[in-house]
């Protein structure tokens, strides 16, 4: 488990395998998470385990759109 460098978040187990640019938008995603925001995805990370995949997650498909929808 990998964990963000500014944030006690972690990394989805699958982050390494994911293209530079799907990384990079994960990252960008979790910096903008509130500290709400963060103990949610923290929740799911741990309950959900291997299982767990962010993008498929509620949250960042949300904020995906909305990126997309500001461009």
């Amino acid at each position: 488990m990998s964990s963000l460098n500014n944030f006690e978040i972690p990394l989805p187990d699958q982050f390494e395998k994911y293209n530079e640019e799907t990384r990079n938008t994960i990252m960008q995603y979790l910096s903008e998470l509130s500290s709400i925001q963060q103990k949610a995805y923290c929740i799911a990370y741990h309950h959900l385990g291997s299982s767990f995949n962010i993008l498929k997650s509620n949250g960042y498909i949300e904020w995906k759109k909305e990126k997309t929808r500001d461009k």
